[in-house]
């Protein structure tokens, strides 16, 4: 009877952390990439005054003027410690200021280093007062069919958002608005606005493909650009 009490003191007064479960394999892995990746903010032309209250929330900014520009959002992530970031080309090409926002809410301005609207990817530049941590890079093509990824973004600006699948397909070569996308993954881990640039990443934390867009009319039905076929323009920068 003692023990049975004892047992059930230690049960109440230590409550067991439901995120250290075992089979919460997605909580570590998401600590362990999270500071790699970043939101994208892209300004343009004047913004329309009803949606200045909305973009206020998001970004928990001081009221907008009407001198304010129309700001768009997409991720990207830090491939090179040196600052160096990939993302989606439709996510910077209208762009006249790219801003970068780090997770520890650190933003700064980014230039274009490299910008190709065919292959839709191009690689930024922040000056950081530090090493940045950088995203491995794994295999697109020894990835398998039905393994789980995760990916991390900015839907409609919201920043850090992570979603989970597994790779549906992949070897897809897709041509979408006079872009080529090759080696494509597809994925039914969530790809809304704003993910464009972002990572899939695998259980091991490495990145195996670049969100690239989703099919409107489907649920759940996004592809990524295997991360194989972007090695040869990242190999510049190490």
């Amino acid at each position: 009877m003692k023990r049975k009490k004892w047992a059930s003191v230690v049960h109440h007064k230590y409550p067991a952390k439901s995120s250290l479960h075992p089979y919460n394999f997605f909580v570590p892995l998401v600590d362990q990439v999270k500071d790699s990746v970043v939101s994208i903010v892209t300004e343009g032309s004047s913004i329309p005054s009803d949606l200045k209250q909305f973009i206020n929330q998001l970004l928990d900014s001081q009221p907008l003027n009407d001198s304010m520009k129309e700001r768009s959002f997409g991720t990207g992530f830090i491939f090179h410690p040196q600052g160096y970031i990939l993302t989606s080309e439709h996510v910077i090409n209208k762009s006249k200021n790219v801003l970068v926002k780090l997770w520890n809410g650190r933003v700064y301005q980014a230039q274009p280093v490299v910008s190709d609207s065919n292959r839709d990817y191009a690689i930024l530049k922040i000056d950081a007062d530090r090493k940045l941590r950088a995203l491995p890079l794994g295999s697109s093509r020894t990835t398998q069919v039905g393994e789980w990824v995760i990916g991390i973004g900015s839907p409609l600006g919201l920043e850090n958002s992570v979603t989970a699948g597994i790779i549906s397909a992949k070897n897809r070569r897709l041509h979408v608005a006079k872009r080529v996308y090759e080696e494509v993954l597809q994925t039914d881990a969530a790809i809304n606005p704003g993910n464009s640039g972002g990572p899939l990443i695998n259980l091991h934390g490495e990145v195996v493909g670049m969100n690239a867009f989703i099919i409107q009319s489907s649920q759940c039905l996004g592809f990524a650009i295997g991360i194989d076929a972007l090695k040869p323009y990242l190999r510049d920068f190490y």
